[in-house]
């Protein structure tokens, strides 16, 4: 059974973008700190390696449906129709743009996250569902439908931009499941307690 994955690099201070965060300038000021363990501040990333960036790409490309909200597959332009080959699920209130025609692994939601997740989940079969966007977290939290949390943890304060879990209407237990404590970062990976 798929299970569904926020996977999110975050300040110490519960930010996932920097200020100034817009169309122009994705991810905010300083964005690209939050990434730098990955190996991305190369272009293109080092994934070849075998450190936990090289480890937690693998592990984000073994996922068989990706689930983002607008706002983050548009400041992308989703992923170029293409995200590690899986089928895209984008939750929206709107049609998507006549661009969108040209990447048929891209499909737009209007009914809602409860929708969008189960068609991903539908998706990836047996294979785990990548949640990317701190918006389609908070509501896929709200809704009851996300079951875990991978979260790096950046040494950095960023002192603003945009948080992680600013928008939540309730208190949401979470269980640790795993825990690396990395020179660069510390991976904590979640499950939600429904």
């Amino acid at each position: 059974m798929s299970t569904s994955v926020l996977y999110m690099s975050m300040s110490l201070d519960g930010y996932t973008a920097g200020p100034s965060d817009d169309p122009d300038n994705p991810g905010g000021d300083g964005f690209m700190r939050l990434h730098e363990w990955y190996g991305f501040e190369a272009s293109p990333p080092n994934t070849t390696g075998t450190g936990w960036g090289a480890h937690f790409i693998d592990e984000g490309n073994a996922t068989g449906a990706v689930l983002a909200g607008r706002r983050t597959v548009e400041q992308v332009d989703h992923w170029g129709g293409n995200h590690h080959g899986v089928p895209i699920f984008v939750v929206s209130h709107r049609p998507p743009g006549p661009s969108v025609a040209n990447y048929p692994l891209v499909t737009y939601v209007l009914d809602g996250i409860a929708s969008a997740m189960a068609q991903a989940k539908a998706a990836a079969g047996d294979r785990n569902v990548m949640v990317h966007g701190a918006y389609t977290a908070q509501r896929a939290l709200e809704a009851g439908v996300l079951d875990e949390l991978q979260i790096h943890q950046i040494p950095v304060l960023f002192g603003g931009g945009r948080r992680l879990f600013d928008l939540l209407p309730s208190r949401i237990e979470l269980e640790i499941v795993r825990v690396i404590d990395a020179p660069d970062a510390t991976h904590i990976r979640y499950r939600v307690r429904h």
